[in-house]
């Protein structure tokens, strides 16, 4: 069952979930305390949330893994599309994605024993053929793929 911490819990009442994207109350738990805090809980002003942030959160995991429209996003959210669209845009200018991101790639390497960051990273590209029109003097060799590649000019 969702425990509810902000929103409208005292109006709705509590539902189970309905998705395979919707978060399980521990995976929940693991990241409350990583979302961005309300302006108005520090004193900044504004008017309490309306929307219920775990069920924006599950959401928005919603559309991720179903790569959805959001017009198409079912109502079981109860949350308006377009202020679920100003909520991600909000926090996708904000940098919170990637600081989010980021934060629980952290944990997870803490939790496995590895260090925070990581310390190597492996980079490829791709070697596009060239087509038969190419003349040979402007075509490129990749010895590793041992392919000729289309000139990059």
């Amino acid at each position: 069952m969702r425990g509810l911490t902000f929103g409208h819990g005292a109006e709705r009442p509590v539902c189970p979930r309905q998705y395979t994207s919707d978060m399980t109350d521990a995976e929940w738990h693991a990241i409350e305390p990583l979302l961005p805090g309300s302006a108005w809980l520090d004193g900044y002003g504004g008017h309490p949330e309306k929307y219920c942030r775990r069920l924006v959160v599950d959401a928005l995991c919603y559309i991720a893994d179903i790569g959805n429209k959001w017009r198409n996003l079912p109502v079981g959210y109860g949350t308006p599309r377009k202020t679920l669209h100003a909520i991600f845009t909000h926090w996708n200018r904000e940098s919170f994605t990637l600081a989010f991101h980021n934060d629980l790639r952290e944990q997870l390497r803490q939790a496995e024993g590895r260090e925070s960051e990581p310390s190597a990273a492996v980079i490829d590209s791709q070697s596009v053929r060239a087509a038969e029109t190419v003349g040979a003097e402007t075509r490129g060799w990749d010895a590793g793929k041992k392919v000729g590649a289309a000139s990059a000019t």
